[in-house]
């Protein structure tokens, strides 16, 4: 125990708050923290090992060597092991080396709460702080109103290492190059915020970051824990959200990671029905362990608080909610009442969105989950699970598949278009055309697209703007914007050479001005999770393969009226149904020639007359574009 003072960050530490799984920021004591004491600098490390009969620190500072410097276990049967190591400062490397009473079992383990990680391959934590000035502060201040559920919500999904990379060194772009490129693009794009899969440490590049080791710790792949600060910063200062990925639902079995962390099964369950994973060769949390749901909770409250994140969108939620995911009969037990959810997931996912919206209510959690569970967008007082949004896995499934037809064969499956619609106001949905559709062979979504050329570009166009005009927030894959044909490749940057080709030049234009557009139009956002907001023209002529609805914000007068023209044929006088009277002017058309299209339009104002259609008291003559979205506003 040479060198090892007994000094602690728990004298205000509520130990009963902890093993109840009540204590949220434990990364303001777990972990290495850079002190004083006795006039002396050095570093703090404290680590939980119930089942430990011996920790010590190894690192750089003791040649690795184990018993040099050894923790003291607390006096209360906590688990907690403790100490001031003299001299030990910011940039050391270090591990702790665990001697377990399970069997004298020894395992050499990465900090759980380390702040910095070592750039993979290799695994060692590493001493860290950061006096990091925000420059955020009005978009702090303001940013319940770019959070808001009645605010506009288009999210560009980005892996950092495959956006861009550096030309000449063919190396990834750092967080500070990103806080240039990534931000001016997105802000020229229009988009309101960006969503990052995951940045939290992981060693293994082909699980693109799903497999985390440093809970705590940014990816040093792109730099330092500062540094993708300043990319948060400058998202802010450009009025940007940043939503991060976040996995509580599985973590790998590397040998430096939680796994087996103390000779026992501490982080993970230890039955292998509910601690292990067969899709992705992986461990399950022990949801039930109070100590793991404080570890969980704590980290996500950590990157909102510390990195000023606007968001975590929650990974695998279906995984955690059903016992038997993924499981054939007699791999899974039921729970205490017959059935197949996981009460104890269920119960954490409550705590944690509670606990989220109580601390920081101008952020979102974001559920990506895929099944019918009921109540996951609702608030846990109601019996929900308490996230803001649920990702819409029916619409992108039904949408994709529908828009990969042949337009002679749509008008026998136009249910698919609208079956969303029957269903679209049971949850807070979220519409996603995220990474997972552009992988394993499944095509990217311009090359699932049919026709030649053209009409595979306005299949594209008119499906986009089916997606910005449907009811729901909006999130795409970086490339879906510029048309890549091919997959996305992890190892690869985006095709941006693709823009020196004008059909691209065109799209890209295109989903520019459609973010705009979907910005400046509240009736697509202010009501995009009320029945109030969406109204039916005609979801029924099959025969044309139109479908035609209106969008209503708050103020009567904000009105958008949509059609979709679903086949390559031009409909002159085509007539829709309407509300009220008025003039229809034309404010939005994806045939239009500046991005690619036939420029099929409406003259500028287009008479409405008292001739009932569609059930509607007022209807008007309209032309439809070849695969064409277009929108309309009723003026007086």
């Amino acid at each position: 125990m040479a060198n090892v003072k007994v000094y602690s960050l728990f004298t205000d530490f509520d130990i009963n708050l902890f093993q109840a799984g009540k204590h949220y920021k434990l990364y303001e004591k777990f972990g290495s923290h850079i002190a004083t004491v006795d006039g002396i600098e050095g570093t703090y490390f404290a680590v939980w090992a119930p089942s430990a009969k011996r920790v010590s620190v190894i690192g750089d500072f003791n040649y690795w060597t184990e018993g040099e410097h050894e923790l003291n276990v607390r006096w209360d049967s906590s688990g907690i092991w403790e100490g001031f190591i003299p001299f030990v400062g910011k940039g050391n490397l270090y591990k702790y080396k665990i001697e377990s009473h399970n069997n004298g079992i020894k395992t050499e383990k990465a900090d759980p709460y380390a702040r910095r990680c070592e750039h993979p391959p290799k695994t060692a934590s590493i001493v860290w702080d950061d006096s990091y000035k925000w420059k955020d502060a009005q978009w702090m201040k303001s940013r319940k109103k770019h959070n808001a559920l009645d605010a506009p919500y288009s999210v560009y999904e980005v892996h950092l290492g495959s956006w861009k990379k550096h030309v000449e060194e063919n190396r990834f772009l750092s967080y500070y190059e990103l806080a240039d490129e990534l931000v001016n693009y997105v802000k020229d794009m229009n988009f309101t915020h960006v969503e990052l899969m995951p940045i939290m440490e992981y060693p293994y590049d082909p699980s693109w970051g799903y497999q985390i080791t440093g809970y705590f710790a940014p990816s040093s792949r792109y730099g330092y824990p500062e540094e993708f600060k300043y990319l948060v910063d400058k998202l802010h200062q450009n009025d940007i959200g940043i939503i991060l990925d976040w996995v509580p639902s599985h973590f790998p079995e590397d040998a430096h990671g939680l796994g087996f962390f103390d000779g026992s099964h501490l982080y993970e369950h230890p039955d292998k029905r509910k601690g292990y994973h067969q899709d992705w060769k992986s461990l399950i949390f022990n949801y039930g362990r109070n100590e793991i749901k404080s570890f969980l909770i704590s980290n996500a409250l950590f990157w909102l608080e510390q990195y000023h994140a606007d968001g975590l969108r929650v990974d695998a939620v279906a995984s955690m909610l059903f016992l038997d995911y993924s499981r054939e009969d007699g791999e899974w037990e039921p729970n205490m009442y017959g059935g197949r959810e996981n009460l104890e997931a269920i119960a954490f996912l409550k705590e944690l969105n509670e606990e989220v919206y109580k601390s920081f209510p101008d952020v979102q959690t974001i559920a990506e989950e895929s099944t019918a569970f009921t109540g996951v967008s609702k608030p846990v007082i109601l019996g929900g699970l308490g996230f803001g949004m649920k990702w819409m896995m029916g619409w992108m499934h039904d949408t994709l598949e529908y828009y990969a037809k042949d337009p002679i064969y749509r008008q026998y499956h136009q249910n698919d278009i609208t079956f969303s619609l029957a269903y679209a106001f049971t949850e807070n949905f979220m519409l996603p055309l995220s990474h997972d559709e552009v992988v394993y062979g499944k095509n990217s979504i311009l090359g699932r697209m049919p026709g030649d050329e053209w009409q595979r570009f306005a299949n594209l166009r008119l499906l986009y703007g089916y997606m910005f005009t449907h009811p729901g927030t909006k999130l795409i894959f970086m490339g879906n914007e510029i048309g890549q044909y091919n997959e996305w490749d992890f190892q690869s940057s985006l095709d941006w050479n693709l823009l020196d080709f004008k059909p691209h030049q065109d799209f890209q234009a295109y989903f520019k001005a459609l973010n705009t557009f979907y910005k400046s139009h509240p009736a697509l956002f202010e009501k995009q999770f009320d029945h109030d907001g969406f109204e039916w023209i005609s979801y029924d002529d099959h025969q044309n393969c139109v479908i035609s609805y209106i969008r209503k914000g708050n103020k009567s007068e904000d009105i958008v009226v949509v059609s979709c023209n679903l086949t390559p044929t031009v409909h002159k006088n085509y007539r829709l149904g309407l509300p009220t009277k008025g003039k229809l002017v034309e404010v939005f058309n994806s045939d239009a020639a500046e991005f690619g299209g036939s420029d099929v339009k409406n003259k500028k104002t287009i008479a409405i007359t008292k001739t009932s259609w569609n059930g509607k008291n007022y209807s008007a003559k309209v032309t439809l574009p070849p695969l064409g979205m277009i929108a309309f506003c009723i003026k007086a």
